[in-house]
């Protein structure tokens, strides 16, 4: 009989990379009975375990393993944690050694590389300002090496803390042993090579300056990350807060965390429904396009269900609670979403990638040094001088900046472009993506119902119809009704009231404009049939998967409206741009299928890659199978129903015309609402990858070249200094060409 199994989700703190996930997998995973996985970008565990373990094993695992390990805080806790005004900032500390290391940084790097800044006893000078960068800035980098160090492991933190320690080391021995803390000591433009003794170089520049770039781009991967909860804690605040509850005859307005199983419940038009429940009295709209995706309210009656969080766009109903708290949909929802955000491979960050190669083969070329000028009898302060400056030598000055100055230029290019890129773990999937999911309400198509067309009877004039129509429409709620009203209007002018008006619940309305007998809704609530030509025109536009309208005025058949959520004018032209850059889309809806094969051939995208009818749990279900066939999945959407989706897809773009949810379940936002900016987004992205992986391969490069020079005891410092300086133009200028990215559409550079 198999073991039973129980699961647990865990906090972790002090991971600095995605190798420390990867570690700590590693860790738990070789624990009988356990498996699990790390994220890197939520800083969570999950974790399935036997029941012969408990969690305090797990967290002791975690602990031993050199990080933190806590249980979450329930929701409730978690949002009265983050409510109050005066909560301590968890970035102050990181923005502290930023500061802290820019404000000292600068005079030390311009003293270093301006001879004339080069007073008579400048080095001193720089070595007070250096030493808090070292010892206070730094001493993350350092904390993390040795943890590194104890589980035998090598990061980028391993390769910071060695340069910057070695050089700010060498720095102190050639100050007070050596010849540096002379008075009036300069550093001479030469260009020679030669060897040296070291005593009269320093390095502290190198030390200080590699500090305040590093930091900085952890501070700004710190900001990104910082919101991975965030699509979570949006659905939690999507529900109502709270409810009007009927205790006999009477309303009594109590917190919807109150609610139990069995409750009535109140919603007037305009409200969001509370909870999951049944109808018990009353007619209405609901609109669900948030969960759904449907973008056509759906009409509800007594017995019918009814989902929380959705809104109530017609009359006063009466629901009886069904489902409360996690088993509510909603809650549910929220659930995918942590799920697919916890699924979700990160990415390992190129530079450590490479360093768990380099940093090893840099100590052993150091040690190697060290003990072959020994051997040679070149004394130990030349053997010393050149195993440093191994050290200093691979000290990531340029592979400080690659990353973070392409990320800050793409970053800031792209929101020129209405494109926010979220951290540097999203470049990689703009790369391996082969396949793109497009929502279709509110992303292909613009989510709000429009009049698309009219169809009138023989003889009929159709401004005449449409101003009858708008009018009756203008006094109702329903959505499809106020589409027509707002045709009605801009294409009319101001539109007169009804003398009488009726509303007839799940067929449409009735009433007198300008002494006239209007009815406008389904074909039943006609006193007539329907002529041929407008039969013909009612049943095409509902084979397209449109809503039909029919108006009749004085009793007599007048006109089909046609109704849809339309298309948007640039959708067709994005999918062609999308297929440019070898992307299959694939359209994925809430909505029924006729409407949604419809939009598709509207805009290009073949009948056979359209997934409809689904709901927001079947959504992340379509993105995995999908994935599970071999494909990268690329999204995009805008909708609550899309947040989990999002999450899973290995890379989300969401619009920013959308909801909270969708936004920040994304991995890209779309600040406007065209379809087109996805495919700029992309290539941005895919762009600014291009320009990292040039920048880390010059950066280790120039390295790799240096190194042999100092291992030979040639490293003259100027040289040193002169190289690792432009090396760190190139990765400037190199990432500067960002800024001269153009989007396909001229006025996406508007």
């Amino acid at each position: 009989m198999a073991a039973k199994t129980a699961e647990a989700e865990l906090e972790i703190g002090g991971m600095t990379c995605a190798s420390c996930a990867a570690r700590i997998e590693k860790k738990l995973n070789r624990m009988d009975g356990v498996t699990a996985t790390v994220n890197y970008a939520t800083e969570r565990a999950k974790v399935t375990y036997d029941h012969g373990l408990t969690v305090a094993d797990l967290i002791a695992t975690i602990e031993a393993t050199g990080y933190t390990a806590t249980l979450p805080a329930p929701p409730q806790a978690e949002e009265a944690r983050e409510a109050p005004e005066g909560a301590p900032d968890e970035l102050a500390p990181l923005r502290q050694r930023l500061l802290t290391a820019i404000v000292l940084a600068v005079p030390v790097i311009a003293m270093a590389m301006v001879p004339a800044l080069q007073f008579r006893n400048w080095q001193w000078l720089s070595l007070t300002l250096t030493a808090p960068v070292v010892a206070y800035a730094a001493w993350p980098f350092h904390r993390a090496a040795w943890t590194n160090l104890r589980h035998g492991a090598a990061t980028m933190d391993t390769l910071i803390s060695m340069g910057t320690l070695a050089a700010f080391g060498w720095s102190l021995w050639a100050l007070f042993f050596g010849q540096a803390g002379m008075p009036g000591m300069k550093h001479p433009f030469e260009l020679s090579i030669s060897r040296t003794d070291g005593g009269g170089n320093i390095y502290l520049e190198a030390a200080a300056g590699v500090t305040a770039f590093i930091l900085a781009g952890r501070y700004f991967e710190a900001r990104s990350k910082r919101r991975a909860g965030a699509a979570l804690r949006a659905l939690l605040h999507l529900g109502a807060k709270d409810v009007a509850v009927l205790r006999g005859d009477r309303e009594v307005r109590v917190p919807t965390a109150e609610l139990t199983v069995g409750d009535r419940f109140v919603v007037r038009p305009g409200e969001k429904i509370a909870t999951d429940g049944v109808v018990l009295d009353g007619t209405s709209a609901v609109d669900a396009s948030m969960l759904t995706g449907e973008s056509v309210p759906v009409e509800v009656a007594p017995g019918d269900p009814v989902t929380g969080a959705t809104v109530n766009a017609g009359g006063r109903i009466v629901v009886q609670a069904t489902r409360i708290g996690a088993d509510t949909q909603l809650a549910r929802m929220a659930k995918l979403v942590e799920d697919a955000q916890n699924g979700k491979a990160a990415a390992q960050r190129l530079a450590d990638r490479i360093s768990a190669v380099f940093v090893p083969a840099v100590i052993t070329l150091a040690l190697a040094t060290l003990a072959y000028w020994l051997i040679v009898g070149a004394g130990a302060t030349a053997a010393f001088t050149a195993a440093v400056a191994v050290l200093i030598i691979a000290c990531p000055c340029a592979l400080g900046l690659a990353t973070p100055t392409a990320l800050m230029v793409g970053t800031g290019r792209g929101a020129q472009l209405g494109i926010l890129i979220k951290g540097p773990e999203v470049l990689e999937s703009t790369r391996r993506a082969d396949t793109i999911v497009l929502d279709k309400t509110g992303t292909v198509t613009s989510g709000v119902m429009t009049l698309t067309h009219i169809v009138t009877a023989d003889g009929e004039d159709e401004d005449r119809t449409l101003r009858l129509a708008g009018a009756l429409e203008h006094a109702a709620e329903h959505p499809i009704a106020k589409a027509i009203a707002r045709a009605a209007a801009e294409r009319t002018g101001p539109l007169p009231a009804p003398t009488e008006f009726t509303a007839v619940a799940g067929v449409g309305v009735r009433g007198v404009i300008d002494g006239h007998t209007v009815s406008v809704g389904r074909e039943r609530l006609l006193d007539a049939a329907l002529p041929a030509g407008l039969k013909e025109a009612r049943e095409r536009a509902e084979a397209e998967g449109r809503t039909a309208v029919v108006v009749s005025c004085d009793g007599a058949p007048r006109a089909v409206l046609v109704v849809s959520d339309a298309v948007k004018p640039t959708s067709a032209d994005a999918v062609r741009q999308l297929r440019a850059l070898g992307l299959t889309p694939v359209l994925l809806t809430g909505d029924n299928r006729k409407a949604a094969e419809a939009v598709a051939a509207e805009v290009g995208i073949a009948a056979d890659q359209v997934i409809a009818e689904v709901m927001p749990e079947d959504k992340v279900e379509a993105v995995k199978r999908l994935q599970r066939a071999g494909r990268s999945v690329a999204m995009v959407g805008d909708g609550v129903n899309d947040a989990a989706a999002l999450a899973q897809a290995d890379l989300g773009l969401a619009m920013g015309t959308g909801t909270d949810a969708a936004i920040e379940a994304g991995d890209l936002t779309l600040v406007r609402g065209d379809l087109r900016v996805a495919a700029d987004a992309i290539r941005l992205a895919r762009r600014t990858l291009g320009i990292i992986k040039s920048n880390l391969c010059w950066a280790f490069g120039y390295n790799v070249a240096a190194l042999p020079l100092a291992a030979a005891g040639l490293l003259n410092p100027m040289i040193a200094g002169a190289a690792m300086a432009f090396s760190s133009v190139f990765v400037v200028g190199n990432s500067l060409r960002l800024r001269n990215f153009k989007p396909v559409n001229d006025q996406s550079d508007r």
